[in-house]
């Protein structure tokens, strides 16, 4: 019984920390930080082999609203701007500067993305909630707990605690972004 409490825990901890990550991306896309964190995990399909974008090239900020993407190897250019393009993050336009360098502006947000931002995280955790039922059952089933015994009742209540953790990460990017 403990074993499984512990294994539901763990991957409902897991499904929970990987929303909090990335709700934190899309704060600091909405609130117009730039930083190379945006597109380091793009993958980028080299002739050879795979690659994050971060593997294969250094990315810098230049004054505050551009990234600047210099490549290790000339002849990988052509594959990191169709990467980019590719990854479709919104108002991500590369502009390609020389053999090794390819320019990203990226514009301040306007209030409708940063609204489109909170929609998206508010799907994000309807999904989470939806998996987390689903370690939820999974866990029920294999304890086996009596119906309403306390053990039932400290499986449910586990997951009422990670659901209201989803609320409140929620809660907070809408205020961080300014929207109701």
């Amino acid at each position: 019984m403990k074993a499984e409490y512990d294994n539901m825990d763990t991957k409902m901890k897991a499904a929970v920390d990987w929303f909090r990550k990335d709700v934190a991306a899309m704060e600091a896309r909405g609130s117009g930080r730039v930083s190379p964190d945006l597109i380091s995990h793009v993958p980028v399909a080299l002739p050879d082999r795979s690659a994050r974008l971060s593997d294969i090239a250094t990315i810098g900020v230049r004054d505050g609203t551009t990234l600047i993407i210099t490549m290790f190897e000339d002849q990988d250019t052509k594959h990191v701007e169709k990467a980019l393009y590719a990854a479709k993050i919104p108002n991500v336009v590369p502009q390609k500067v020389d053999h090794r360098t390819i320019k990203v502006p990226l514009p301040k947000p306007t209030v409708d993305a940063r609204t489109e931002f909170v929609k998206i995280a508010a799907k994000q955790a309807e999904d989470v909630r939806v998996q987390l039922r689903k370690i939820e059952s999974v866990g029920i089933k294999r304890a086996a707990p009596a119906k309403h015994s306390k053990n039932y009742e400290q499986f449910h209540k586990l997951m009422k605690n990670y659901s209201e953790d989803l609320n409140t990460i929620l809660t907070s990017m809408k205020k961080s972004m300014g929207v109701k």
